[in-house]
């Protein structure tokens, strides 16, 4: 019955959860969640006390512990890499990053029920941060690779064209930037949802059991946008 840590602080949202895994029993899922840009510092660990109180867990519970990864915010990033970091570190537990776009997919998913999600969080400086997700029952598999471009330049997956799209993230709010047969496939458009680690926990869970777990130091932030700032210095 495993127990995980998981923490986000990607966006302007700042949010906790914590799942219990049980043999018996439906699966225990506690979480926090708060739109609180500029705050992720004084309220991040603060969440994490309180999922870890209402579960009657401690630290020393904790079998693995998650965060988002990214993309997303540089800042933000970097705060709940630290935060996981330490955590993980000082209770010698496995670390696993989660995809922040696989995790807005798989929100979007769960509540909603879409199949097909296009994944888009504004990455500043006239680009997104995007990727194509297929969804079933509660899995998301990836149609592409995650990348920084300008919003002009994102399209649909190749030979995936016939079905009804649904765009989720930030990076909508640049829908009119899009080409448009991109914006002719989208049947809907969600630029107000959020990552949030109720999404990214259960991830983790499936990383964890498949023997995913890293120890702290090696799972850094993911910023798409200094790859690409690498691949072009070559």
């Amino acid at each position: 019955m495993p127990i995980l840590l998981a923490l986000d602080a990607s966006s302007s949202a700042c949010s906790a959860a914590l799942l219990r895994r049980q043999d018996d029993r439906p699966d225990e899922l506690i979480s926090r969640f708060e739109l609180a840009p500029r705050a992720h510092t004084r309220r991040l660990l603060p969440m994490v006390d309180e999922v870890l109180d209402e579960a009657g867990v401690t630290p020393t519970d904790l079998d693995a512990v998650a965060y988002g990864r990214g993309p997303g915010s540089f800042t933000g990033l970097r705060i709940a890499a630290g935060a996981a970091q330490g955590l993980a570190f000082g209770l010698d537990r496995p670390l696993l990053g989660v995809s922040t776009l696989q995790a807005l997919a798989l929100g979007a998913h769960r509540r909603h029920h879409y199949r097909y999600l296009i994944t888009a969080l504004d990455a500043r400086m006239g680009e997104v941060y995007a990727a194509c997700w297929r969804c079933h029952q509660g899995r998301v598999e990836a149609l592409d690779q995650e990348a920084v471009l300008p919003p002009e330049r994102l399209r649909l997956p190749e030979g995936h064209d016939d079905h009804d799209w649904v765009g989720v993230g930030s990076g909508w709010t640049l829908r009119q930037s899009m080409p448009a047969g991109t914006q002719a496939a989208m049947s809907l458009c969600l630029p107000d949802l959020d990552v949030a680690a109720e999404d990214l926990v259960l991830l983790a869970a499936e990383a964890f059991a498949a023997g995913e777990g890293r120890p702290a130091h090696e799972v850094q932030p993911v910023y798409l946008r200094d790859q690409v700032a690498w691949r072009k210095s070559q």
